[in-house]
């Protein structure tokens, strides 16, 4: 079970105890300029890619606001109960212990009470592509990655876990052909049917294959119409 401890006012939580210089590197990193996801679906998520020293490659997460309200307040959220990065970096937790491949979560971050700003530490996936770019690029691998995801996605059904934002690009494919799901900001435990959860993640694919123009080869894999 991981705890939080706090440091120079911010909070962080992770399994291992994370030293100081460690910490002092994040808090730098979490003031550097951002950048946006690199995908053609990539949202609001901004990340920083960087080495963390004693860990290795990293991936740090910003959490955005997205609505009209992100016009008055970008960056900060209301303290309810747990952050949103703990409740990722829990899921993340959760759905790897299930099989699910998805980022290695390595800690989290917020800092604020009433209101608060908050950042994930993942490990990087090295060398990988999205299922957007191998789309466009290799329809052989992509059919072969295809297969990949309906297995995970079934596993998702399986365990009725809700993954709020289920796209092409937010699937990756390492140099291995080993797919890995991202982005399960929002996600949690589905208290419907499990039919219903299907049905959701089979549309939000679709519209996003339709709204983008993606590659119809994302949307002719039967397997996908039969988990």
């Amino acid at each position: 079970m991981h705890q939080i401890n706090t440091y120079d006012s911010y909070h962080f939580g992770s399994l291992s105890d994370i030293a100081d210089q460690q910490l002092k590197q994040l808090i730098r990193f979490f003031n550097l300029p951002k950048n946006s996801a690199n995908s053609a679906l990539g949202g609001r998520t901004s990340i920083t890619v960087t080495q963390l020293q004693g860990i290795g490659s990293v991936v740090i997460k910003y959490y955005r606001r997205g609505g009209v309200i992100r016009y008055l307040i970008k960056k900060r959220y209301l303290k309810c109960g747990k952050t949103r990065c703990q409740i990722e970096y829990e899921l993340l937790q959760k759905v790897r212990s299930l099989g699910i491949n998805a980022p290695e979560p390595v800690a989290f971050a917020y800092r604020g009470r009433l209101f608060y700003q908050c950042w994930l530490v993942t490990r990087e996936i090295q060398d990988h592509q999205t299922l957007v770019q191998i789309s466009r690029s290799n329809e052989e691998q992509a059919r072969m990655a295809m297969k990949a995801v309906v297995k995970q996605v079934s596993m998702l059904i399986k365990n009725k876990i809700l993954h709020a934002d289920l796209h092409p690009g937010n699937v990756v494919v390492d140099n291995q052909n080993q797919i890995y799901l991202l982005d399960f900001d929002k996600g949690g435990i589905f208290h419907g049917d499990k039919d219903v959860l299907r049905t959701r993640y089979l549309r939000r694919w679709n519209r996003a294959i339709q709204k983008h123009g993606l590659p119809e080869i994302l949307s002719e894999v039967n397997g996908f119409n039969h988990l």
